[in-house]
């Protein structure tokens, strides 16, 4: 890819009655990082809502804390697919150890998806991709960017049972107005361009916070996507828009506009087929697979394209075939059409209907992140190595980097900050070490210390 991405997720968390909830995010977050040392707790607070100690960066060059009740876990900086999906994946593997090494596996589950049946909650997973400051955000390029984030879920959505209604803890009866719907997110995205992220939430954010140099770079923020459990499908979530992004920047993006995208993507996601006729700013009617394969024409014919793009390009091209021939052939690819297919075999194996609560509990069981527990990995096509992604690491994300971005340098830092009793302030952009040195981080491509930094003299203190 051109451009340095990364995720944030939100886990939820099943738990059997009688389990003290509230604690085991807590729990985890500090098992990790203060006995099993897996990275440096903060020891400033960093905003209101993360006080000292709530979370801290890891030396894998990702993040864990806790936000909203939630643990969230932020993947480093990553310059191409293969370390992306191996950083997500390794945040996984994290969690999933705590609660083993911790004996609460079998009371407790992380689970990675974005909505609570029950109470009607959505949490999220967040994407960040870093653009060039003097990108032409013009009107055209945002509106065809908005449209193409509306019906991206098609390819790639995580799918889900029913729709938002009355929280079920009011004890409030209502009919599903759908059975099963393509995208999680559908439901509780209400605009299309916000700065905040709890209310309101939009296509995209706009707070303009580029956690690297801001003369140069800007951090696209999106809200709406599904958390991935498929790697084939995360890898395409975030390639697809990598390339979108290039078209945007060099002023090729298709002349595409919805009259109001977040209606259209609500429509993509309840009506969940590829004949759907939607309609066009211009009064034109297509299907979403004819919208999507305007972009992956444009795609094409990008002229620097490296080995993730090839990947990204055949892995849309066979998405939009599949969607509009035999979709079974993304069974074990494309979450929402293998999560269907699942459900549906289920229902008529047990001879249920879709309004059946029966089905709230399987569609759960489908994000579980441990994988002794979900079914969804019996299913061929579904490892790693089925990706074939260029470059796969050869490095163990759980514990290392990649060492192509800056977050190679901000654990080199932490590593020695763990062998000293300094004091510390950890960003993704700067290190700074007592009041003797300041590690600017502010470009994220950069993966080796500036070139006039020596190793500081640190400041003791009493812990």
């Amino acid at each position: 890819m051109r451009r340095i991405v990364g995720l944030e997720t939100e886990y939820g968390c099943l738990f059997n009655q009688g389990t003290d909830l509230l604690s085991v995010p807590e729990q985890v977050k500090d098992y990790l990082i203060l006995e099993k040392k897996m990275g440096l707790i903060d020891i400033h607070d960093r905003d209101y809502d993360e006080p000292a100690g709530n979370g801290g960066f890891l030396f894998n060059g990702g993040r864990l804390y806790i936000d909203m009740g939630h643990v969230e876990y932020c993947t480093s900086e990553c310059k191409n697919l293969a370390d992306l999906v191996a950083s997500d994946y390794a945040g996984e593997k994290l969690l999933q150890t705590a609660l083993d090494e911790l004996g609460l596996s079998s009371k407790v589950s992380f689970i990675k998806n974005n909505i609570d049946h029950y109470t009607g909650a959505t949490f999220g997973c967040h994407e960040n991709y870093l653009i060039h400051r003097n990108a032409p955000l013009t009107h055209e390029n945002v509106d065809s960017l908005l449209a193409f984030l509306a019906i991206r879920g098609l390819m790639v959505g995580s799918g889900r049972v029913g729709s938002v209604l009355s929280s079920r803890k009011y004890n409030k009866k209502e009919g599903r107005t759908v059975n099963f719907q393509v995208m999680q997110r559908a439901d509780y995205i209400q605009t299309e361009i916000y700065e905040w992220v709890q209310f309101n939430r939009a296509l995209i954010n706009a707070r303009d916070e580029p956690l690297s140099d801001p003369c140069r770079f800007r951090r696209l923020h999106l809200l709406l996507g599904d958390s991935n459990i498929l790697p084939f499908s995360l890898a395409l979530k975030v390639g697809s828009t990598a390339l979108v992004l290039d078209l945007l920047e060099c002023r090729k993006l298709p002349p595409i506009a919805f009259t109001d995208p977040v209606k259209t993507m609500r429509q993509v996601s309840h009506v969940a087929s590829a004949d759907l006729l939607i309609e066009l700013a211009d009064g034109r009617k297509w299907t979403p697979v004819e919208v999507l394969s305007e972009y992956y024409l444009q795609a094409q014919k990008l002229e620097e394209k490296d080995e993730d793009a090839y990947w990204i390009l055949e892995a849309w091209e066979e998405v939009l075939e599949g969607l509009s021939g035999n979709q079974e052939k993304l069974i074990g690819k494309v979450d929402w059409i293998t999560k269907k297919y699942l459900l549906e075999s289920f229902c008529m194996k047990e001879n249920i209907a879709w309004d059946d609560p029966w089905l709230d509990s399987l569609d759960l069981e489908y994000h579980q992140i441990d994988r002794k527990k979900n079914f969804v990995w019996l299913l061929p096509h579904t490892s790693y190595e089925d990706l074939n992604l260029p470059s796969w690491p050869q490095t163990n994300f759980i514990a290392d980097p990649p060492r192509n971005t800056r977050a190679y340098v901000r654990s080199l830092l932490m590593k020695q900050l763990a062998k000293e009793k300094v004091s510390y302030v950890i960003d993704w952009d700067y290190v700074q070490i007592g009041n003797s040195k300041f590690y600017s981080l502010d470009d994220p491509f950069v993966s080796v210390l500036p070139k006039n930094s020596k190793r500081p003299c640190f400041d003791t203190i009493n812990w």
